[in-house]
């Protein structure tokens, strides 16, 4: 899959009469928020279900993780409405601070006192009653530092692309939080961040040669982290048992093993919402986050699970063709990245639920149990809605587009 687009020059921050996105409201990729909505309440319901009579985890009141994956998703949405409103000029000079922002939380938790080991990996920040995933929000930290460097590198120059000499500051841009995150050891971040950067680099329009120095660079780096013990061993063991699932059922295989016969029982049509009876008896490890859809395959079946990958598939179309429209290289590498960290992510998490993927510990965006997360992907979609509204809110904007897509494709 390519992009090529022809650009014309962005225009620089601070020229030309300022444009607010709250005058375009109407023009709101509306399939975009009904897509993002379903998977938020899917997500409620599965969350509810994993966590009902679990008296381990809420103590007896049956609806504590249903408020709590409410409340996140309500401050998810205020922030994507923010986003979404403020001015496109405005984003972009907010977007190193941003940046530096998830580079100094990744930094903070190797700070005694401050940052916790939690399931393994030392990737998370305690304050107060709160506890928050500082990777998380690197993700949509590195999306937004490659596109504000590769536009501004570019619309410098007065060039409408990118060339390989723009390459080098971006993936310096990403690499700091990658070393943070390869420390801590996160390796299901890296992963989907390493995925992430491919994609902006492949459809940025930057020389394909950078793609073959960048799988090159990635494999030497897993295997220098496996021969100097970086990896914890467990991470290790995960990997054995993906490879051979029969290695260790009641140890680093048993999540892969419970996950699919939670599936396996849900047929084509599910045993019911609530009803799953490896989801009722909590025979799947980490049910709520993690491995959430694992219920969507016992409760609601094969019709549910696909419902789900078409709600992605679906965002993903949204969110690349909105990259497609774009009018300046900061949005269109910006919804790029987007669309890569989301797709991959996802089949991620689904691969894994189903063994053809590692067990990395990696959330289902907008639907795992978790609040950095939501925030994080909520406020991404809020990204994806401003430059949207940008592109759409144009006088002229629909012979653009006819005269785009005669001359690009995907």
């Amino acid at each position: 899959m390519t992009v090529s687009v022809p650009l014309r020059p962005a225009r620089r921050v601070g020229s030309g009469p300022a444009r607010s996105a709250h005058t375009s409201w109407p023009r709101l990729d509306w399939l975009l928020l009904a897509t993002v909505a379903a998977l938020l309440v899917l997500g409620g319901l599965l969350v509810w279900s994993a966590t009902l009579h679990r008296v381990d985890l809420t103590g007896g009141d049956d609806a504590a993780y249903l408020r709590k994956q409410a409340t996140n998703a309500g401050i998810g949405v205020v922030l994507a409405a923010v986003v979404a409103a403020t001015d496109h000029r405005w984003l972009r000079l907010w977007a190193p601070v941003l940046y530096a922002a998830s580079v100094v939380g990744l930094a903070l938790v190797f700070v005694p006192g401050v940052g916790a080991t939690i399931n393994g990996s030392h990737s998370w920040l305690l304050i107060g009653g709160l506890s928050l995933q500082p990777a998380e929000l690197a993700k949509f930290g590195v999306v937004l530092g490659m596109a504000f460097v590769l536009a501004e590198r570019s619309e410098a120059h007065l060039r409408q692309s990118v060339n390989a000499v723009d390459v080098v500051p971006a993936l310096a841009i990403a690499a700091v939080p990658a070393l943070l995150i390869l420390a801590q050891p996160d390796l299901g971040t890296l992963m989907v961040l390493t995925v992430t950067v491919f994609g902006v680099v492949g459809l940025s329009g930057a020389p394909k040669r950078w793609l073959f120095l960048l799988a090159g660079g990635g494999a030497a780096v897993v295997v220098a982290a496996v021969q100097s013990g970086l990896l914890a061993g467990y991470q290790l063991d995960r990997f054995g048992a993906f490879t051979d699932p029969s290695l260790d059922p009641r140890g680093a295989g048993y999540n892969t093993q419970q996950a699919r016969i939670a599936i396996g029982n849900g047929g084509l049509t599910g045993q019911g919402l609530f009803n799953g009876t490896q989801t009722q008896a909590g025979f799947v490890p980490e049910q709520h986050t993690d491995f959430v859809f694992t219920v969507a395959g016992e409760e609601l079946g094969l019709a549910g699970a696909a419902a789900i990958v078409a709600l992605f598939a679906l965002l993903l179309w949204r969110a690349l063709r909105i990259a497609r429209r774009a009018e300046d290289l900061f949005g269109r590498v910006a919804a790029v990245g987007i669309a890569c960290w989301f797709g991959f992510q996802a089949f991620q998490n689904i691969g894994m639920c189903l063994g053809i993927m590692p067990v990395t510990g990696v959330p289902l965006p907008l639907v795992s149990y978790g609040g950095t997360s939501m925030f994080a992907s909520l406020t991404a979609v809020g990204l994806l809605l401003n430059i949207h509204l940008r592109t759409a809110g144009r006088p002229g904007h629909g012979v653009v587009v006819r005269n785009r897509m005669a001359r690009s494709r995907f």
